[in-house]
């Protein structure tokens, strides 16, 4: 007895994926024969003598050969197609179109029994819908297998864009994959009832809790690259609501150089997708424009914002780089990431404080710069409070140092790097960083120098030294407790890298004497960074509410009272003038005088504008005095 032999799905399956390149071209001239067969009887009345006729067979054979030959002189067989997608419809519906065009004109000059061009017309139509039905059903064997178990996470998909779209498609491929999509969401409005795949968007982000209970979901997935990082936290506590796991795609700089989504991109939340995820855009021709061909100098080059700004730069292919900095092992650092060696013997890789005036000068006339960033500061709000002098040597005279060389060098574009606390500052810190920016101001050249000084505000940078994540992080590895200042403290963050990225977009278009406000998004509360941090690690670890220390804020801003938010260029960036101190009054600031020096400093950095600004005359004098000393 001869034994049966079962068939099954996944054997079909395996047989039409082994052997697609030859059944697709088969089944195309199949259906083209069929379909000239049916329409001439159908244009006969069925009268079957007029099937079987050496005209028809002659078209049967000009159709089979023509529709292999152009099908494999353009792409339709030569590309291995995803099955159905547009492009494969796109390249079978020029395929047959060619060969319905050359049918009828070899129909009506060659051959011996001329069919009705209606029924070549109604043949080509046909064979069209059929073509592409076999290979919708091709689809759908492959998408039937791919059906998740019932035991795969459900999830709604926010977001019916782009990334919406290959979400879906990259979920249906992978096999297993770790989510099935069941519900899709947006808020544009003009999206409502769009339908991507087997999708229909239901709603917006207010609909989050309903459609979740509906369809049972267990995951929220955000399918905008460019989510903001308002965006992701107002979507989390909707998903927390809902009782919904949040997952999320990478911004746009981390999908490339391959922009396509794939199934690993869709990952849990990081404190930097909550706390500092902004859509920048770069104009690169403005800023190869200062950049490129130039000789760039970076002071602060060892620290975390100075040394992200000089392997910015170098991207630029500046003449020269010259990375400045009193800490040898930053500039080690900071070699071995930019050139992957670290041999320190480059005269580029420049030791000096910005403290000495003396040493400044003799690098800027050994360099001769002609950009500089200004990133080197003492920034510990609480330390600067105890010792205000040390503030005012390096974040006033330092910077003061800085300019001089600059002016004295011929500079003809300085950024100087300012911080959130500058503006209606209450420190120490921002006291002095606020008598910077207006510092920046007066050093300005004459409009007809062509030359900029222009200083750079923001908040809190992720990622850099000392950070609040960095700090929490070492305490909960610690075993705690966690210390927060209070409950309601909110504070600007942006990654170190967005941040960068328009300080030195900001140096293209800033104008002399402005300083140029960062948009930071909105505010985040301190305390639900350190608690989403603990439950993630260690639910048991205690916060501990410390209170506010001396010359901190509730809550910082931006913008000092009364500073306008003009943004003329960039829609991140702001354009707020800033007065020109009397640099008379700086230079006799007495830092022997530590008890009276913050209310000195908040007297001068609240001044009105200076009537004696930066002039060459008392650059003269205090470059003179440097080199005689």
């Amino acid at each position: 007895m001869t034994p049966s032999v079962a068939i099954t799905f996944e054997d079909l399956r395996e047989f039409l994926r082994r052997y697609r390149a030859a059944l697709a071209p088969l089944a195309d001239v199949c259906v083209w024969a069929s379909a000239l067969l049916a329409m001439t009887a159908l244009r006969h009345d069925l009268d079957p003598r007029t099937i079987f006729t050496r005209g028809v067979f002659e078209a049967v054979v000009v159709v089979c050969i023509s529709q292999l030959a152009i099908g494999y002189a353009t792409t339709l067989y030569r590309v291995r197609w995803k099955n159905a997608s547009f492009e494969e419809v796109m390249a079978l519906a020029t395929t047959i179109a060619n060969v319905t065009t050359l049918l009828i004109v070899t129909n009506a000059a060659l051959l011996h029994h001329p069919l009705p061009v209606s029924s070549i017309v109604a043949a080509g139509a046909f064979t069209f819908v059929g073509a592409g039905g076999l290979r919708g059903g091709w689809r759908m064997v492959d998408e039937y297998h791919m059906q998740p178990p019932a035991s795969t996470k459900r999830a709604i998909v926010f977001g019916a864009g782009e990334g919406g779209e290959q979400v879906i498609d990259v979920l249906r491929r992978s096999h297993p994959a770790p989510f099935v999509a069941v519900a899709l969401l947006d808020d544009d409005p003009a999206k409502r009832n769009l339908q991507l795949r087997h999708l229909r968007v239901s709603g917006g982000r207010d609909q989050i809790v309903e459609v979740a209970r509906q369809v049972k979901a267990d995951t929220l997935i955000v399918a905008i690259a460019t989510a903001s990082s308002g965006l992701i936290r107002d979507l989390g506590h909707r998903a927390a609501a809902a009782g919904l796991e949040l997952r999320v795609l990478p911004p746009p700089a981390e999908l490339l150089p391959n922009p396509s989504v794939t199934i690993t991109d869709i990952r849990a939340v990081t404190e930097t997708d909550l706390l500092g995820r902004h859509e920048i855009q770069t104009d690169v021709d403005s800023i190869a424009g200062y950049l490129t061909g130039r000789r760039v100098l970076v002071t602060g080059a060892g620290g975390s914002i100075g040394s992200e700004l000089c392997r910015q730069v170098w991207r630029y292919a500046p003449a020269s780089l010259v990375m400045l900095d009193r800490d040898e092992s930053g500039l080690h650092q900071l070699q071995l990431s930019i050139e992957g060696r670290a041999l320190l013997d480059r005269r580029e890789l420049v030791v000096c404080d910005i403290r000495d005036l003396g040493a400044l000068l003799a690098v800027f006339d050994e360099h001769r710069p002609e950009v500089v960033f200004h990133a080197a500061a003492l920034k510990h709000l609480p330390l600067l409070e105890m010792w205000p002098a040390e503030a005012v040597r390096t974040n006033v005279f330092g910077t003061f140092n800085v300019l001089k060389a600059s002016r004295h060098s011929g500079v003809s574009r300085f950024v100087n790097i300012s911080t959130d606390k500058a503006a209606d500052p209450i420190s120490v810190l921002g006291y002095t960083k606020r008598i910077a920016e207006r510092l920046t101001a007066a050093a300005a050249p004459a409009p007809e120098a062509h030359a900029s000084y222009l200083s750079v505000r923001f908040g809190n940078v992720l990622g850099s030294r000392g950070s609040v994540l960095s700090v929490f992080r070492a305490q909960i590895e610690a075993g705690g407790p966690v210390t927060v200042t209070h409950p309601d403290v909110t504070r600007y963050f942006m990654t170190v890298q967005e941040a960068v990225q328009l300080v030195i977009q900001a140096g293209a278009i800033g104008a002399s004497g402005e300083v140029l406000v960062l948009d930071m998004g909105s505010p985040a509360r301190i305390a639900e960074v350190a608690q989403r941090l603990v439950a993630e690690v260690d639910p048991s670890i205690e916060i501990v509410y410390t209170g506010l220390r001396p010359g901190e804020k509730l809550h910082e801003v931006l913008f000092s009272t009364g500073e306008p938010d003009i943004r003329p260029q960039h829609p991140l960036i702001s354009h707020v003038p800033a007065e020109p101190i009397d640099v008379e009054a700086v230079a006799r600031i007495d830092v022997a005088d530590t008890a009276g020096l913050p209310e000195v400093l908040r007297t001068l950095s609240a001044a009105p504008s200076a009537a004696a600004l930066f002039d060459d005359a008392l650059w003269g004098w205090s470059a003179s005095m440097a080199k005689a000393g």
